[in-house]
């Protein structure tokens, strides 16, 4: 009996093993400070090295920041300088070496930059601590008690648009085939998305087309460097679950039908995160009609996130057609190797290497 899970998924000449793909998910575990600041340590070695043993088809390591002001904590990874670039080549040649594709998610967190690791607290960065001053689209807090953020040129946005190229760049010469371009959760090019975050009244700001302006420029300049044969991916919060204050789920279908126009070959569907007194309503699989309608109604090919435990229910929104593959954040935190469980309770396999197979 087949199992869609299970089937390998190609996009454009890039052939992945599997459908269970591993979600980017900070560590908050790079060096911090001076010139080692944003490179890669053992942590994440060990951390990608072990999801990728464990069976998982695609890996896509943490949001990856384009600019040291783009960091969400000094403890993020960096792709700005070729210290890092060198930091993350094992990392990819690992993943590679053991069956799972190595894919990067790049991203810039805007006014939501600067904050302590969650197990600190959360929050900004302390006074006297190895913070900075976020930018924005506007001068327009994320939450009480975070700082205003300083509103961001015309000549800047260009020149971070420059940067995500350059991080794309990067990343390809560190041997990863995927590279994510992150517009979700409220950071830097969600922002800009989202008139809740977004109050410009310039050629940024106002309308749909305006506002959408900043992201279709940066995956321009990423699909510009990238290699035609390997695919570009964009994550995407499909609402800000704030009503009509926020990015609402119509924009997300409206805008994927232009990204698919610009490149992208599949969306990450994602949500909220964006601040405000959004109302979220978690449940197992929660977010996955978001990306079903967006399938359904673009063409333009789907991961599905948030919630999704159990294999039977990933086997369920694969094999149903709501989407092409489901991203496990969390749960693989928990579980390294649920990849390979899940194969074992659907009645299928995965790669493993030689060093387990014969156990298994």
């Amino acid at each position: 009996m087949s199992v869609a899970l299970f089937e390998p998924y190609t996009l454009r000449s890039l052939t992945v093993p599997n459908r269970v793909w591993m979600a980017p998910m900070c560590q908050y575990s790079a060096e911090m400070t001076g010139p080692n600041a944003g490179v890669a340590t053992d942590w994440h070695f060990a951390h990608y090295g072990s999801r990728a043993t464990g069976g998982a088809g695609l890996i896509l390591v943490e949001a990856t920041a384009v600019a040291p002001e783009g960091r969400i904590s000094p403890a993020d990874l960096g792709l700005w300088n070729d210290t890092q670039t060198e930091s993350l080549r094992r990392i990819a040649g690992f993943l590679k070496e053991h069956g799972t594709v190595p894919g990067i998610q790049i991203g810039h967190a805007g006014r939501k930059a600067s904050t302590k690791r969650p197990w600190e607290g959360r929050g900004p960065v302390p006074d006297g601590g190895p913070g900075w001053q976020p930018v924005a689209p506007s001068p327009v807090e994320f939450a009480e008690g975070h700082p205003v953020p300083t509103e961001l040129t015309v000549e800047r946005i260009r020149e971070i648009t420059g940067l995500f190229a350059d991080a794309a760049r990067r990343a390809l010469d560190a041997g990863f085939q995927v590279v994510e371009v992150h517009g979700a959760h409220g950071y830097l090019i969600g922002e800009f998305l989202s008139p809740h975050s977004n109050h410009r009244t310039d050629e940024y700001g106002g309308s749909f087309e305006n506002r959408t302006r900043f992201a279709l420029e940066v995956v321009d300049a990423v699909r510009a460097v990238w290699p035609e044969d390997l695919p570009v991916f964009f994550r995407i919060s499909a609402t800000d679950w704030l009503e009509e204050q926020g990015w609402t789920p119509d924009e997300t279908v409206r805008f994927a039908a232009l990204l698919r126009e610009h490149g992208i070959d599949l969306l990450d569907v994602s949500s909220g995160g964006n601040g405000g007194p959004a109302q979220i309503p978690l449940s197992p699989g929660y977010q996955v009609p978001f990306a079903a309608r967006v399938k359904a109604e673009t063409g333009l090919p789907v991961a599905a996130v948030g919630l999704i435990t159990e294999s039977e229910h990933a086997e369920k929104i694969v094999a149903n057609g709501e989407a092409d593959a489901v991203l496990l954040g969390r749960e693989l935190l928990r579980d390294a190797s649920w990849p390979r469980r899940a194969a074992r309770e659907l009645g299928a396999t995965t790669h493993a290497p030689s060093q387990y197979a014969w156990a298994i």
